[in-house]
C-alpha cells in the first residue's frame, strides 16, 4: 500500500475523518447542555487560541520562504550578506497575490464552496454546528500550507510520502481540535483533502520534474500568506474569502519563469 503513489493523501484524508470523530463524538457528550456564558467564554478563548496557532503557522512557513529564497539569491549572485529579507521572489508572490484573487473573485470560488457547506448542512438537518464553516476552514488549513504543496510533490515525483504522513498526524490532532468547535464541516474537508492534495500529487509525478526550487518556494510562501488570513480571519480581525485567493498558489508556475526571462 505505501508504494501506492496517493498513499499519503490517503492517509491523510483517514486521519482527518478520525480525528473528527473523535471531537464529534467529545462534542456530543456535551450536546444539548447550557454551558452558559462562562462556557462561551471558553469556547470563544480556545478558538482565538487556535487563530494565533494557525497564524504562527503561517508566519513560520513565510519566514521559510523568505529565507530559502535569500539562500538561492546567494548562492546564485556568490553574496554571503543578506541585505534584507525580502528576497527577489516578493513582487512575484505579490503579483500572484493580485492576479490570484482577481481570478478567484471573477469565478467567486468562496460562494461555490460555501454553498456546498451549506448543502452538506442542510443535509445534517442543521445538525453538527455550522458545517460551511467548518468545511472551509478546515480545508484551507489542511491544504494551502508548505507541508502539503512540498509532501504531495515528493509523493509524486519520488515516491517518498514521509512529509505527508508527518503532516497526517498533524491533522489527527487539529481536526480533534477544530471539530470540538467548529462541529461536522471540519468531517467533510477531507473530500477536499483527497481531491485538492491528490490532484498535486498526480501532477507532480507527470510534470513536478519540470518545477524549479524557485517555483515551489513561491507556491510554499503564497500557502503561508493564506494560512495568516485564515487565522486573522478566525481572531475576527478581517473577513477575507480566502477561497477566492486559492489561484494565486499556482501562479507562481508560470509567473518564475516570465520573471526569470525578463529579469
Amino acid at each position: 500500500m505505501q508504494d501506492h503513489i496517493l498513499f499519503g493523501t490517503l492517509l491523510n484524508a483517514l486521519l482527518v475523518l478520525v480525528g473528527s470523530a473523535i471531537g464529534l463524538s467529545i462534542r456530543g457528550i456535551t450536546h444539548g447542555k447550557d454551558l452558559g456564558e462562562k462556557g462561551k467564554r471558553v469556547s470563544d478563548a480556545i478558538f482565538s487560541g487556535l487563530g494565533l496557532g494557525v497564524i504562527l503557522v503561517g508566519v513560520g512557513g513565510a519566514i521559510k520562504g523568505a529565507v530559502n529564497d535569500q539562500i538561492m539569491a546567494a548562492i546564485k549572485d556568490g553574496e554571503v550578506e543578506f541585505a534584507d529579507i525580502s528576497g527577489e521572489n516578493t513582487l512575484v508572490i505579490i503579483i500572484s497575490m493580485v492576479l490570484g484573487v482577481l481570478v478567484g473573485e471573477l469565478i467567486d470560488i468562496d460562494k461555490w464552496v460555501n454553498k456546498l457547506g451549506d448543502k452538506l448542512e442542510s443535509a445534517m438537518k442543521g445538525r453538527g454546528g455550522k458545517v460551511s464553516q467548518g468545511f472551509v476552514s478546515a480545508s484551507l488549513l489542511f491544504c494551502v500550507g508548505s507541508m502539503t504543496i512540498v509532501g504531495a510533490m515528493n509523493s509524486g515525483i519520488s515516491g517518498d510520502h514521509t512529509l505527508l504522513v508527518t503532516k497526517s498526524v498533524m491533522d489527527l490532532v487539529s481536526s480533534v481540535i477544530f471539530s470540538l468547535t467548529m462541529g461536522v464541516g471540519v468531517a467533510f474537508s477531507a473530500l477536499f483533502v483527497l481531491v485538492y492534495q491528490g490532484a498535486i500529487t498526480l501532477l507532480a509525478a507527470g510534470f513536478g520534474q519540470f518545477l524549479s526550487t524557485q517555483v515551489i518556494t513561491c507556491m510554499t510562501s503564497v500557502g503561508s500568506l493564506l494560512i495568516i488570513a485564515l487565522g486573522l480571519n478566525m481572531l475576527g480581525v478581517t473577513k477575507l474569502k480566502i477561497m477566492n485567493y486559492m489561484p494565486a498558489m499556482l501562479l507562481p508556475i508560470g509567473l518564475i519563469p516570465l520573471w526569470n526571462l525578463i529579469w
